[in-house]
């Protein structure tokens, strides 16, 4: 019964969910930005470079000659794909920049939020009794 137990309490704990619901995010996020790439910077470019489709580059390793990496990839031929890096390097870059430009808008609400000055104390009744004769007095009313 302990061990059911602990695993309840670490499955429930704060850190656990969030690093659950952050992976869940992480991936979804990747999605995006794969998509963000792959079908709308990379053909651009592609075609500023004269149609290339940057999947589709290779070099065969092998004797015979292929037109296109799918029908190297058919007979089993070794080929060195280096389009696909070519595809995954920007993937990497475009991730890298959005996510530190979330660190940077989340660091940035962080600082405003810590250089907020806290508001000073309530007077304790003492002091408050004696700010209400004293602003009596001033007024002339009893």
């Amino acid at each position: 019964m302990g061990l059911i137990q602990e695993f309840k309490e670490f499955a429930v704990k704060g850190n656990a969910v969030d690093m659950a619901v952050g992976i869940i995010i992480g991936g979804a996020f990747g999605k995006i930005v794969s998509s963000l790439v792959n079908d709308v910077i990379m053909p651009p470019i592609g075609k500023l470079l004269g149609n290339v489709d940057f999947t589709s580059l290779f070099i065969n390793l092998g004797g015979t000659g292929y037109k296109t990496l799918a029908e190297a990839q058919k007979a089993g031929a070794p080929t060195l794909n280096y389009g696909n890096f070519v595809q995954t390097v920007f993937d990497f870059i475009i991730i890298a920049f959005a996510i530190f430009m979330m660190i940077k808008a989340m660091n940035s609400v962080r600082r405003k939020e810590e250089a907020k000055p806290e508001e000073p104390p309530p007077p304790s009744a003492e002091v408050q009794l004696l700010q209400e004769i004293r602003d009596s007095l001033r007024s002339g009313k009893p």
